[in-house]
């Protein structure tokens, strides 16, 4: 179970920095001409806030237990994204978007199950 709890924080932290850096590498107008309507929806600086807080729990989900520094933390972090997709999937679900609901239950799945896993029988 510790490896799959591993490999969920690896994959989960590899798509949230991704997601994250997009979000803070690209400017709004790009964003949305490539599928992300709901920057539309709000400032530019909610889309870097956002961005940030993904790739900082993207790094809080390997380098806290790896380094053995507040491993605390990686559960912390993966509630964190659990809560985002929850209200991802809300906003999604307001502008009509249920692709995107999926994408935001396949990320919160896993999500959870690490914040279960390292909260509970499987932490460090």
């Amino acid at each position: 179970m510790n490896v799959l709890l591993w490999v969920l924080a690896g994959v989960l932290a590899v798509a949230f920095l991704a997601a994250g850096m997009m979000k803070l590498s690209q400017s709004k107008q790009k964003l949305a001409a490539s599928g992300m309507g709901w920057v539309e929806d709000v400032s530019a600086g909610t889309v870097k806030a956002i961005g940030v807080l993904e790739v900082l729990a993207a790094v809080g989900l390997i380098l806290p237990a790896a380094l053995g520094v507040a491993p605390v933390l990686v559960p912390l972090a993966a509630l964190g994204l659990a809560l985002a997709m929850a209200g991802a999937a809300v906003v999604h679900a307001r502008r009509s978007e249920a692709q995107m609901i999926a994408v935001n239950v396949v990320l919160l799945a896993p999500a959870v199950v690490e914040a279960w896993g390292r909260f509970g029988p499987y932490s460090f």
